[in-house]
């Protein structure tokens, strides 16, 4: 859904409940980690933190969302539960405009108990501008200890809007990539 305007908490609201029943926009799940045919797959591998409190702390980050705390991107429920089949909205400011996405967390990635990686994936629902996966996890390098953070997604146009500024769609994607590993750092300091 594109807006001229941020949208009010009841538009938020209301496209969230009418996400609850959308279904996936693309199949099968667990494309992030298959070679697709088409799309255009993104992954990113950064060093946020080191040893096991900076782990602790990126785990906790990854689940309330912290990835998201960008300014122009952000995702509601604010704390939604990091959980199979949970439904959120990442509403995105880009070029003037604002937009809404529907997405449902698909799988995870470790446990909320694994010392060594946590993360998830979601999916996006038909009421988002794209099709695709996208993966956060974090993880302890077991040879430095780094705490890691990576990104791994899939994706390809989904509206006619998303087909025709494919261009500036890449950019905001690669955009995404480089806030979010910053909002990860802040978020384990």
């Amino acid at each position: 859904m594109y807006l001229a305007r941020r949208p009010s908490t009841a538009v938020i609201e209301r496209f969230l409940q009418d996400s609850r029943d959308a279904r996936l926009s693309y199949g099968p799940i667990g494309i992030v980690d298959a070679d697709p045919l088409a799309g255009a797959r993104d992954h990113v591998t950064v060093a946020i933190g080191h040893g096991a409190a900076d782990f602790e702390r990126a785990r906790a980050a990854l689940m309330a969302w912290q990835q998201f705390d960008l300014g122009w991107v952000e995702v509601f429920p604010r704390r939604a539960p990091v959980a199979a089949g949970t439904v959120v909205v990442v509403l995105i400011r880009h070029l003037g405009f604002w937009s809404l996405n529907g997405c449902r967390v698909v799988y995870a990635v470790g446990s909320p108990n694994d010392v060594a990686r946590y993360g998830y994936a979601y999916g996006t629902l038909t009421n988002h501008a794209e099709s695709g996966e996208e993966a956060f996890d974090v993880f302890l390098d077991p040879q430095t200890d780094r705490v890691m953070y990576r990104i791994r997604a899939v994706s390809w146009p989904q509206t006619t809007l998303a087909w025709i500024g494919q261009p500036i769609v890449r950019a905001l994607q690669a955009r995404f990539r480089e806030d979010s590993a910053a909002a990860m750092r802040r978020a384990i300091r």
